[in-house]
């Protein structure tokens, strides 16, 4: 067994040499678009004044989630500037949405065709297995090779490392979705494109979004692992302090993922089960909606003077109805 090798690694290599010798046309064309869409992104991050900017995240968490989320935001946010780390801080959160956008617009997609085609669905599992269990830094071998350094190997390996929740959630939604609603559906002749739109994705957006919510955590994990690549942002940070061994660099990069990490994944867990959060100002403007829909549409909705009319008719009926046996009795 000394002599026996199989040499897989040769294999890759020599495939990954000829997929970039024969498709660099592609590849030059998704490095400008990603560049483009990542800097653009980063940019106008960066030129916002943080006072602003503070102010908008809060917003944005008090209007899904709760106040409480929104002053959380606002303090941790300013710990961010405090800390020096508020443009590095921009630049992951301008990898990480780009990422996570490319992914979820991947995701969905597959997860459907998973869901409606049994076949689809058992060929897509191993390679999602593959995907999730492959150590994270391997993404980057390619990465590099294809892309260089900079924002774009490190969205291509964010991509590849948090797409397989997405597929996976997005399936398990589709076929969690109540056969008898499906079927009502069909009956009342629906084709199979008004039943997706209208029954099974929005029953399973729930379950879509905590997919969301999972693409975006393990972006976020990954866009740290991507500095490795050149990617700037708290990533580069991290690899800074360990190659150094900063621990104040490190620890305060790392803070600023987790103050990251946990407003994105507050506010995606709100938008996928928007009706448990009724203090969010979507919820209280949903509740003063319900509150002031039967006075104003329900035909039948009785007033004041409606009562008073009801009970007056009433008394009427009851006299009437007493009349006859009075008028026997005085007869006697």
């Amino acid at each position: 067994m000394d002599g026996f090798r199989i040499p897989v690694g040769t294999w890759a290599d020599d495939g990954l040499d000829w997929f970039k010798d024969t498709f660099r046309w592609l590849l030059d064309f998704i490095t400008l678009v990603v560049k483009w869409l990542v800097e653009g992104l980063a940019d106008i991050l960066v030129a916002i004044p943080f006072p602003a900017l503070i102010l908008v995240f809060a917003l944005i968490g008090w209007l899904v989630r709760s106040w409480q989320l929104a002053l959380g935001t606002a303090l941790t946010m300013l710990l961010v500037v405090g800390m020096g780390q508020w443009e590095n801080a921009m630049l992951t959160l301008a990898l990480v949405l780009i990422a996570a956008l490319i992914a979820v617009v991947i995701a969905v997609p597959l997860g459907i065709l998973a869901a409606r085609n049994d076949t689809f669905s058992a060929v897509i599992k191993p390679v999602l297995d593959f995907m999730q269990t492959m150590p994270a830094f391997v993404y980057l071998i390619p990465a590099v090779l294809f892309f260089s350094i900079g924002f774009v190997p490190g969205v291509f390996a964010t991509v590849l490392f948090s797409l397989p929740p997405g597929v996976r959630f997005t399936e398990l939604g589709i076929r969690g979705v109540d056969a008898e609603t499906v079927e009502a559906g069909y009956a009342f002749g629906a084709t199979p494109g008004k039943i997706l739109r209208g029954i099974q994705l929005p029953l399973a957006t729930p379950t879509i979004m905590a997919g969301i919510n999972q693409v975006i955590m393990l972006a976020l994990s990954m866009a740290v692992v991507a500095g490795m690549a050149g990617a700037n942002g708290l990533g580069k940070e991290v690899v800074a302090a360990i190659s150094t061994l900063n621990i104040g660099q490190g620890v305060e990069a790392g803070l600023g993922v987790v103050i990251l990490a946990v407003f994105l994944d507050r506010v995606t867990a709100a938008l996928g089960n928007p009706s448990d959060y009724r203090h969010s100002l979507l919820g209280m403007l949903r509740k003063k909606r319900a509150a002031s829909r039967p006075a104003s549409t329900d035909p039948h909705a009785s007033t004041p003077q409606d009562g008073a009319e009801s009970a007056q008719q009433d008394a009427e009926r009851e006299k009437q109805s007493l009349r006859p046996a009075t008028g026997g009795l005085s007869g006697l």
